[in-house]
Parts: structure tokens; sequence; C-alpha cells
């Protein structure tokens, strides 16, 4: 090989994703010592590095049982046979992707791709619906999900309840308002044509398992990392103003569910690690979050169209946080 061939070959080269995960776990080590020093000269470094190994050791079981399961479902559940399930009434389709959505384990990211796939050609009318109303329960009030709740949520099952009424109630809503307003035009993105993998289930399970467990981990970490700044950064009369005023604090903790963009199976150890907050903003932190976020927007745009995320997120981010409000004054009250 020539030397401008070994030199493009060269520049061509990029990391990939577990590369970039291996080096950065043997940077660490390397720095351990130096880190470990600075840490313990330094108090609210840390107060925020406890904070964050706490909320960060506590949902990865979580976050590994959820990407194992969501390989599984890649491999066996398949989008064409999800869609031969599904009633052809519009009601009963809507109820009965709510309820499969709950026996589906998987993240948000995984269940966009999915919910694409079931719109399949047919935008509209009971299929479209009951798509994006399993889009919207799939990753809210899956089994894993609510464990990890009631987990991080010790002494509070109040919280499992009203998370996983509020999120349903959410998903079901846009379900009904889809097929009562949405309008196949809006969906402006086709399908791509199905390739075929020669590969064997197992080959394919232990990818979609490592993107999957790469993906979340990456949110897993910005939101541990958020949750020590919050900590450590914010002072303690702006907490203590948002527990005086609750409007505000629910509006606040819905909007930093959507910017912080976290792991449906790992966001209610985030929650659970804001203790200086009544129960009812963390709750609606945890009903915003699995529904709309950044990088679910970007998903939604990508797989749908833009025309369709512009319209569907704000309603959805809406409707969330209403229902997260009113579920969590009756079941949780204003705590």
């Amino acid at each position: 090989m020539s030397a401008v061939a070994m030199t493009s070959a060269a520049l061509r080269w990029r990391p990939t994703s577990m590369q970039v995960l291996v080096f950065g776990i043997i940077a660490l080590a390397l720095a351990g010592n130096a880190m470990r020093s600075f840490v313990d000269g330094t108090p609210d470094v840390a107060t925020a590095a406890t904070v964050f190994c706490g909320v960060f050791v506590q949902a990865l079981p979580f976050l590994a049982l959820g990407v194992v399961i969501s390989g599984l479902i890649a491999v066996f559940a398949t989008p064409d046979r999800l869609a031969r399930w599904l009633p052809r009434r519009t009601g009963t389709a809507i109820l009965a992707a709510g309820i499969g959505g709950a026996a589906l384990p998987g993240c948000e990211c995984g269940s966009v791709p999915v919910a694409r796939r079931l719109f399949g050609d047919d935008t509209g009318g009971a299929v479209g619906a009951a798509a994006l109303t399993f889009m919207l329960a799939a990753p809210a009030i899956n089994p894993v999900v609510l464990v990890a709740t009631a987990v991080a949520f010790p002494g509070h099952p109040q919280m499992v309840v009203a998370r996983c009424v509020a999120s349903l109630c959410t998903a079901l809503i846009m379900g009904v308002a889809w097929a009562r307003f949405g309008r196949p035009e809006w969906i402006t993105r086709r399908l791509p044509r199905p390739h075929h993998s020669d590969g064997s289930k197992w080959l394919l399970f232990t990818e979609a398992a490592r993107h999957d467990f790469l993906s979340a981990c990456s949110y897993l970490v910005v939101g541990a990392a958020a949750a020590a700044a919050l900590h450590v950064l914010v002072p303690t009369w702006v907490y203590e103003h948002l527990a005086g005023q609750m409007i505000l604090g629910v509006i606040t903790m819905a909007l930093l569910a959507v910017v912080l963009a976290l792991c449906s199976e790992a966001d209610a150890f985030v929650a659970a690690s804001l203790t200086m907050l009544p129960l009812l903003p963390r709750l609606v932190f945890l009903v915003v979050g699995p529904a709309v976020d950044i990088k679910l927007f970007a998903m939604q745009a990508g797989m749908f169209g833009r025309a369709f995320a512009i319209r569907f997120a704000p309603v959805t981010f809406l409707v969330a946080t209403l229902v997260a409000t009113g579920v969590g004054l009756l079941i949780v009250g204003p705590q």
C-alpha cells in the first residue's frame, strides 16, 4: 500500500462509540489518583460526585435490563407482526396499543421507529392513532420503568400509580386526537425500503442491545451530571421559591424534562434526587420526559417529517403537563 493510500485511510478513520467508551474508561482509570485528590480537596465537587454516582449506579441495572428486553423485541416482535395484531376499530386499537405498550418494555428511542413502521403507508385512521399511542405508552408505563420508579421513590407508592395513570392517559388522549384531527399530509417522510440482514438472531440481538445501551447510557450520564450540578450550582433559595410556587415548579420541571432528554428507564432516579422539590413537580417531570423532549423531537422529525413534529410535540407537551398535574393533585396531592 502506498503512502498516499495509507494517509487517506487514516484520514477516513472515525472511532466507533464502543472505542470511545473504552478509551474513556482507560483515561479515567489512569487519572484516578489525581481526580480523587481533587475531589477530596473540593467539598462542592465531592457533593456533586456523590450525587452523580448515586443516580448513575442506581439507574444502571434498570437501564441494562431495559436494553436486553428491547433487543429481544427487536428480534422476535417485528413491527409487521405488531401491525397484524392491532384491532381494526379505532377506539379498540388505541386502547390495545396503550396496553400493549405497557407490556412491551423499551426506551423512547426505540418506540419512535417502531411507531413509524406501524404507520406504514396508512397514515390515518386506526393504524396511525394506535401507532402514536404505542409510541407514547411503551417507554412510559412498561414494567421496567414502573419498578425503577418504585425503587427510586421508596415509601411513595402513589408516585408509581400516578405516573402510570397520567402517562397512559396522555398516550390515549394523543391517540384519539390524531384519529380526530390528524392529517396524512403532515407525514412527509416515507418509509425506506426494507433490507434483509443475513446475520443470525443472536447477532441482531447483540447489535440492538449494544446500540440501545450506549445511546441510553449517554443520556443517563448527562442527566446524572445535570442532577449533580443542580445540587451544587443552584442556590437553596431557588428551590425554596419553587417549592412555594407550585405552578412555577410544575412549569420549570416540565421544561427541564424536555431539555435534559433522559431515558425513561433512568429518569426516576434523577427526579428522586431532587428532594428539595415537592412530589407533584417531580411527577410532571416523569410524565413529560418520555412523551416529548429534544431528542424525541429530532427523531420524530426524521422519521415522520418536520410538519408532523412541529405539531405533535407542542400538543403532547401541553397534554402531558396538564394531565400529570391533574392526576398528581388527585393521587399525590400538592406536596
